[in-house]
């Protein structure tokens, strides 16, 4: 692992911005995406001219390119740190709701489950306790390391004070958190992941946002690559990281509706998560159990707690976790704090690349079942992203062979040109955002790679994750 990057410098327009009065700076703030997204806005009223005679390419590059700068006006216009203070925007599903207020320094327990990463665990754990937020008590569970990681944690035990559970027996990280969650009396529980490194005011900062915002029941940090130097690979999906944090999460916080509190660093209300722990650790799908951390999963029952809390907790009404104190369900929103920035290890190689976006994708699948059959519920604006990025993700693998396969088959090679030609497009234009951000970093060159690595590589994982979605293990690395 490498040191802590410094932080990201901000633009001078958005400094300027945050001193101006808030209507006057809303106002600008959407006159000033307008005139950025004008280029892609003329492009797609161009296309859109050209549907007299649709064709499915153009139809699809046109729904694409709508979405594109639908999300980024969003997330541009709407999105609001939630550490600073209190929400403005309104959210219809929790509008006229009572939120009970935590103390304004709640108690904190944060927790992390390591297996065989003797190498890594010491600079995250020093992090975790590097944190400044008060009232924090650090857990690490050891799920049966078998490579000196326990000696590593005794050593910071001691030299630390942090408190250390050794399992005799692998248990997977779901079960290893939920087991050390069995004793936490705190009103806010947070995770964070072993190859990650955390900036000191990242858990402050998130903890403050649920603090101020009793709404909030759970908030995602930042995530960036920390060994974005190793090699093109992982400076492509430090950019990467970068617009789907400050891009995607932050259009589905402007409503309130993150759909996935990120492993990195991921902070809840107690009172919002505790009864569905159990329904977490046994989570089952296809008739097997699910046995990836599956972040999408533990956000989705906060999300979904109208409509889903009550059965879960009657099926596990027995566990410690549900009879000992039954939390009422509530229309919790769900944020992303922007200013919590946390590192984390990306692959530096490809197959440990495509092993983890398995993974990613099968948790998508898994949720789809279970977030898709509510989201609706909570709003045009939550549904439309959510399912949008569903639809998006399904058409990825069959797109990619109508254009890559089949078109070239069929001598349109044209078709195959304007396809990557298009992506290549979406690429650029987060990369434009990506340099608005972070003005004078280079690394934005990078960001339309990864729409075609997307687009050419990792389109065709879905049907893969599909067709095994019953196999999983316990595995980080990102060597």
């Amino acid at each position: 692992m490498t040191g802590v990057p410094a932080p990201r410098a901000r633009g001078r327009v958005t400094e300027r911005l945050g001193h101006a009065d808030p209507v006057v700076r809303h106002g600008l703030r959407r006159l000033l995406v307008l005139l950025c997204l004008s280029p892609l806005l003329l492009l797609l009223a161009g296309a859109t001219l050209r549907l007299t005679e649709p064709t499915l390419p153009l139809a699809y590059g046109c729904v694409v390119l709508a979405g594109s700068i639908a999300v980024l006006y969003i997330a541009y216009t709407r999105y609001e740190d939630p550490s600073t203070g209190p929400l403005t925007v309104r959210r219809r599903h929790a509008a006229g709701m009572q939120f009970p207020p935590l103390p304004a320094e709640p108690s904190v327990t944060f927790l992390l489950a390591v297996k065989d990463e003797v190498d890594g665990i010491e600079a995250c754990v020093r992090s975790m306790v590097a944190s400044d937020c008060p009232r924090v008590r650090v857990t690490v569970i050891d799920d049966h390391s078998c490579d000196g990681t326990a000696d590593v944690l005794r050593r910071l035990r001691d030299e630390l004070g942090i408190t250390v559970i050794h399992l005799d027996e692998n248990l997977g990280k779901k079960q290893a958190l939920v087991t050390a969650c069995a004793g936490v009396d705190t009103d806010v529980i947070a995770f964070t992941d072993s190859d990650c490194v955390l900036a000191p005011d990242a858990l402050r900062r998130c903890v403050r946002a649920l603090v101020r915002n009793p709404s909030l029941g759970a908030v995602s940090g930042h995530c960036r690559a920390l060994n974005a130097s190793a090699g093109l690979l992982t400076r492509v999906q430090d950019t990467w990281y970068e617009g789907q944090f400050r891009v995607i999460k932050a259009a589905e916080a402007s409503f309130g509706s993150v759909t996935c509190v990120s492993g990195p660093l991921a902070v809840f209300r107690r009172d919002a998560v505790y009864n569905y722990l159990p329904a977490w650790a046994d989570d089952h799908f296809l008739g097997a159990p699910f046995k990836f951390a599956t972040d999408r999963q533990l956000t989705g029952y906060v999300l979904g707690q109208p409509w889903k809390g009550r059965a879960l907790k009657a099926r596990y009404a027995d566990s410690p976790f549900v009879a000992a104190e039954d939390f009422p369900e509530r229309p919790w929103q769900v944020g992303y704090v922007r200013s919590a920035e946390v590192w984390t290890d990306v692959p530096a190689r490809l197959r440990p690349l495509l092993r983890q976006q398995v993974r990613w994708k099968k948790s998508f699948i898994r949720n789809l079942v279970f977030t898709g059959g509510f989201m609706w519920r909570r709003g045009a604006g939550p549904a439309t992203l959510f399912y949008g990025h569903v639809l998006w993700v399904l058409a990825a693998p069959v797109l990619a062979f109508v254009h890559l396969i089949r078109a070239p088959l069929h001598g349109a090679f044209l078709l195959t040109g304007l396809y990557l030609l298009g992506v290549l497009l979406k690429g650029f234009a987060w990369a434009f955002a990506y340099r608005i951000d972070h003005p004078g970093d280079r690394r934005w060159r990078y960001r339309p790679l990864m729409s075609l690595f997307s687009a050419v590589v990792l389109a065709w994982l879905l049907p893969y994750a599909l067709l095994t979605v019953r196999r999983g293990v316990w595995s980080r690395g990102a060597a």
